[in-house]
C-alpha cells in the first residue's frame, strides 16, 4: 500500500486519534474504530490483502469498497488546499495617502492606507497605539486595494495579497508581522496563531475560544475589568521556544450586542467610536486593556465559551474532537514538522472544558476557581 500517504505524527487523546499530515500541514480527527482500519490499510501490501485482513477480523459487508475509500480519504488528507495569490506585485508609492504612527513596545511603527475604507481593516484594533507627535519610523507598512486586490506590503516589500472580500486573511497575516516586530521575532518562529482570546492572572493563562457571536470577547473584557489581564484578543500567538502564547496590543473587539453588558464594566465604555466595516458584524467598539506585566505566559487550558442568557453555569471538560473541529479551521498552524510535534505535545498537557453561562459574576468566581486550579497543578 502507498505508505507516502500515512500520517507524520499520530496522538492518542483519550477516545480519538489526532493525525497529522505533513504534506498539506492538515490534523484529522478520528475514532478509535477507524484508526483500526487505517493500521490495517498501511500493513497490507494490496487493496486484496486489506479486504482480506478486515474481512478476517470485522464484521464488513465489501472490504473492496472501504479500501477505496480510505484511499480516497488519505488521498484528500494529503492535498494542500490551492491559494491563488497574486505575485511580483510592484509597489505604488501613489497609493500612501492616510499616514498613522503607532508605537508599540517602544517601537515606531508607521502604516499607510490608501483611503478611509481601508484603514477600518485595522487602524481600530490599534487605535489606542497611535501617537500624534511622529518620531524616527522604524518599519512602515502599506496596505491598499489594487485590482479589487488588498495589497499589504513592509517596507515596500510585497508581504500578501488577498481579494478584498477575504479582509480578515489580510488582518491575520498583518497581525503576524506586527507580533514579529514587536517581539523581536521571525515569523518562522511562531508555532501558530490561534483564533480566540487569552486571559492571564499573572502566571498562568486559558485560551477562550469559540464561534463567533458566542460570547468570548465579551466575557474575556469582563474578566480584564475584573482583576484580570488580557494577553490577547481574536489573534493568539503561540512561539515555538517555549509554547508561551505573547502579548498582543491589539483592542478587544465587542459587537453591539454586548455594548449595554459592559457599560458598568468598563470606563467610559460610552466614549468609545463606533466601527460599521462589515455589515454582517454589524457596530464594533473596540476595548483596549493595559499591557500584561510580562510579555508571556503559559497556556493552561483551553475553554470553548458558549453564552446563553437562560441557561445555567457549566463548566465541564469535552473531548479534543469537539474542540479541535472549531479550533483548528479557524486557526494558523506552522507547517514545520517540529512545530506541529510541539503542537500535539502542548494539547497533551491542558485541560480542555465547555462553558455555558449567563451570569457574569458566578462565571467570574467559577473562572477564578480554575485559575486557582492551574497555579496548585
Amino acid at each position: 500500500m502507498n505508505n507516502d500517504l500515512a500520517p507524520t505524527y499520530q496522538r492518542l487523546f483519550g477516545h480519538h486519534w489526532v493525525l497529522w499530515y505533513s504534506k498539506s500541514n492538515s490534523y484529522s480527527i478520528v475514532e478509535l474504530e477507524f484508526k483500526i482500519l487505517l493500521d490495517y490499510y498501511f500493513q497490507s501490501n494490496s487493496i486484496n490483502e486489506f479486504a482480506h485482513n478486515i474481512a478476517l477480523n470485522n464484521d464488513v459487508s465489501d472490504p473492496i469498497i472501504i479500501a477505496k475509500q480510505l484511499q480516497s480519504y488519505l488521498k484528500d488528507c494529503n492535498t494542500t488546499k490551492p491559494f491563488i495569490e497574486k505575485a511580483n506585485l510592484e509597489f505604488k508609492t501613489s497609493r500612501s495617502k492616510i499616514s498613522k504612527q503607532y508605537k508599540v513596545k517602544g517601537k515606531m511603527i508607521q502604516i499607510n492606507y490608501d483611503s478611509e475604507l481601508v484603514k477600518k481593516t485595522v487602524h481600530p484594533s490599534i487605535a489606542h497605539l497611535e501617537v500624534k507627535q511622529k518620531g524616527e519610523t522604524q518599519i512602515v507598512f502599506d496596505i491598499y486595494l489594487d485590482n479589487d486586490q488588498l495589497c499589504l506590503f513592509r517596507d515596500k516589500q510585497l508581504v500578501r495579497t488577498v481579494p478584498k472580500r477575504d479582509y480578515h486573511l489580510l488582518q491575520g497575516k498583518f497581525i503576524m508581522q506586527l507580533l514579529s516586530v514587536i517581539h523581536d521575532k521571525q515569523e518562522s518562529e511562531w508555532l501558530g496563531t490561534f483564533h480566540g482570546s487569552t486571559i492571564t492572572d499573572g502566571h498562568n493563562s486559558i485560551l477562550f475560544v469559540g464561534q463567533s457571536g458566542k460570547g468570548k470577547s465579551t466575557l474575556c473584557a469582563i474578566l480584564a475589568a475584573n482583576g484580570y489581564e488580557l494577553l490577547a484578543d481574536d489573534v493568539s500567538p503561540m512561539l515555538s521556544k517555549d509554547c508561551h502564547i505573547y502579548h498582543n496590543p491589539s483592542a478587544i473587539s465587542i459587537k453591539k450586542g454586548a455594548f449595554d453588558t459592559l457599560k458598568s464594566e468598563v470606563d467610559n465604555f460610552d466614549k468609545l467610536p463606533i466601527t460599521i466595516f462589515n455589515k454582517n458584524k454589524g457596530a464594533l467598539k473596540y476595548v483596549p486593556f493595559p499591557n500584561t506585566k510580562k510579555d508571556s505566559y503559559p497556556c493552561r487550558a483551553i475553554v470553548m465559551v458558549n453564552y446563553d442568557h437562560n441557561a445555567k453555569l457549566r463548566l465541564e471538560h469535552i473531548s479534543i474532537k469537539t474542540l479541535l473541529e472549531t479550533f483548528i479551521p479557524d486557526s494558523w498552524l506552522s507547517p514545520n514538522p517540529l512545530h506541529a510535534k510541539q503542537f500535539l505535545d502542548w494539547l497533551d498537557t491542558i485541560d480542555i472544558y465547555e462553558l455555558t453561562y449567563s451570569e457574569k459574576n458566578s462565571v467570574i468566581i467559577e473562572l477564578s476557581s480554575l485559575f486557582e486550579k492551574l497555579k496548585k497543578n
